[in-house]
């Protein structure tokens, strides 16, 4: 069994209040429930910088990396947020 966490950093320019955030981040975790993973924020007071978690738990390492490929592709296409860091790993 293989456990895969993909993690974002993310800078939202146009949040200009923690509600507008959170407006943006619920938006995109609802467009990841299509792909069966575990999404979770890191709570946090900054209004504009968010952290986003996503976790895969699958048998198959191409599958996992296909479905992180693609969740990198939704979020870099999303235009009210910027991606300043994403890091993957196998647990």
């Amino acid at each position: 069994m293989i456990v895969g966490l993909l993690t974002f950093e993310l800078f939202i320019p146009e949040a200009g209040s923690l509600k507008s955030k959170r407006y943006v981040i619920r938006s995109i975790k609802d467009r990841l429930k299509k792909y069966n993973v575990s999404v979770a924020e890191e709570a946090s007071n900054l209004w504009q910088r968010s952290v986003l978690s996503v976790v895969c738990v699958t048998n198959d390492t191409s599958h996992l990396y296909s479905t992180f490929e693609k969740i990198k592709r939704l979020i870099n296409s999303e235009v009210s947020v910027e991606v300043l860091n994403v890091e993957m790993e196998l647990l």
